[in-house]
């Protein structure tokens, strides 16, 4: 038992514990407003749902990704969706935050974590593309399922993500079902 490598691994949990506290865009059902983990939470939960649908796919390498997909905010932040086009270095601020946070991790490990997150990013694998599937229906889920301010932008939800959601029959019917629940949405909060 290697007692350095155990040491650095706890080093790294305490740190991606900071993404408990990094506050996104959305809000819960009751109001509060939901973290990343929270979001990384329920990202893992649609995977593992709906994992039946995604045959053909390495269910435990998505279930990885979508753990780690957003790790890197736990250093700057998360930057909400509707603003990510005023933020062109996003993706490498983002790969350079989870590089500083698996710092103290063994090579072989820190090189899976980054090696997930690049595949993630750049969806590279089909897993990589379900899962930015998935990462795009839960954030549109919990903008309808939230109980969010009076000048909450819902139109933003119907153009969010299609790239991927188009990318396989699951994730069309999903977004079919949750662009529902956004016009539905639109007519009762109107701008």
């Amino acid at each position: 038992m290697d007692i350095e490598k155990i040491k650095g691994r706890l080093e790294f949990l305490r740190e991606a514990e900071k993404l408990k506290d990094v506050l996104r865009s959305a809000h819960t059902s009751s109001g509060r407003t939901e973290s990343t983990a929270e979001h990384s939470w329920r990202l893992c939960l649609m995977a593992v749902v709906f994992g039946d649908y995604l045959t053909g796919l390495d269910r435990l390498k998505m279930l990885k990704m979508c753990v780690i997909h957003d790790l890197g905010e736990a250093i700057s932040g998360d930057i909400p969706a509707v603003n990510k086009d005023s933020f062109p270095d996003k993706s490498d601020q983002e790969r350079r935050d989870l590089i500083l946070l698996t710092n103290a991790l063994d090579e072989a490990l820190k090189a899976e974590i980054l090696a997930l997150w690049d595949d993630y990013e750049n969806a590279l694998s089909p897993e990589a593309v379900a899962v930015k599937a998935l990462d795009k229906l839960e954030t549109m889920l919990q903008h309808n399922q939230g109980k969010n301010p009076p000048d909450f932008d819902y139109e933003f939800n119907l153009a969010y993500g299609k790239k991927y959601t188009d990318a396989a029959p699951l994730f069309e019917a999903l977004r079919k079902i949750i662009d529902q629940d956004t016009k539905q949405n639109m007519l009762v909060n109107p701008k």
